[in-house]
């Protein structure tokens, strides 16, 4: 998501906030919510906000500091009036509903963002979805290796032609360097894997071009670790071609912060949001 397309997501969502007089505790209503996170029907969203109220109770954190169920009047085209059921919702509320959203809707994919961090500033909630896509690239990688393995158990490659497998894929891809290579290269540790310190577009690289091996072992029913790995090398080979035309060179990117230390931060952060985000208060509130 570029920084031009955060900027206009951002602005929507800020509009959106109401302020609690006295107590200054931010909150969303549902029914604008709703829509700023591209759902369509009440009803779905309805599901969402139920998913998430289940997951704070689980936390031990009591649903109706963040969760209140209240109405509101609407005009119906008839020109008469009825009353509608909404929520007000902490941002911490928000926060499990995007939670429980698809991270591939971009606006659930800001969200999700959006609400973990306390402070509105641009570069902290662009920090954050870069994370969150770098993640989300290393998920998808992690489940294509994993189905190329079982693929090619299946047609007579065991767990070390596998490897042997991926490293000339790496090597093809990298431009002759090795797995091992690039872990010395970029100061990465023996025992680490590599995807875990690469940048989103090289992870999403390694990610195609394991895809495009699963996709022909599969079609054209490849078996042996000769055949298997010939078709897996050629196919970095042509990510790599690809990315040379735009004048990237996947060896020559810098590495990425440890995907396993970010992670840890982010769960830290993520405890914090209940607290920070105050609760809904029991008396009449002034909005």
């Amino acid at each position: 998501m570029d920084k031009k397309r955060i900027e206009v997501i951002k602005l929507s969502f800020d509009v959106a906030v109401h302020t609690i007089d006295d107590t200054g505790i931010e909150f969303w209503y549902a029914r604008e919510l709703m829509t700023l996170l591209g759902y369509e029907r009440w009803e779905n969203f309805a599901k969402a906000i139920k998913r998430a109220m289940e997951s704070c109770e689980t936390s031990g954190i009591k649903v109706s500091d963040h969760f209140r169920e209240t109405t509101k009047m609407v005009q119906l085209g008839s020109s008469s009036k009825r009353y509608i059921k909404d929520y007000m919702l902490t941002r911490y509320a928000c926060y499990l509903i995007a939670q429980n959203g698809d991270s591939k809707k971009e606006k659930i994919a800001f969200a999700q963002s959006y609400f973990a961090v306390q402070t509105r500033k641009l570069e902290v909630i662009e920090e954050r979805i870069n994370y969150v896509e770098r993640t989300a690239a290393r998920g998808r990688l992690k489940e294509a290796e994993k189905r190329l393995s079982q693929n090619i158990y299946e047609r007579g490659v065991d767990d070390d032609g596998f490897g042997r497998i991926r490293s000339k894929g790496d090597s093809a891809l990298f431009g002759g360097y090795s797995t091992q290579e690039m872990k010395e290269r970029l100061g990465i540790k023996e025992n680490r894997p590599l995807a875990d310190f690469l940048p989103t577009l090289t992870i999403a690289a390694k990610n195609l071009a394991t895809e495009m091996t699963n996709y022909n072992v599969e079609e054209k029913d490849l078996s042996g670790e000769p055949t298997i790995t010939i078709e897996h090398v050629q196919n970095n080979l042509s990510v790599r071609e690809m990315l040379e035309q735009r004048g990237i060179k996947p060896e020559n990117l810098p590495p990425s912060e440890d995907i396993k230390k970010l992670e840890r931060r982010v769960k830290s952060q993520e405890k914090k949001i209940a607290k920070q985000s105050g609760k809904l208060p029991d008396d009449d509130m002034k909005i």
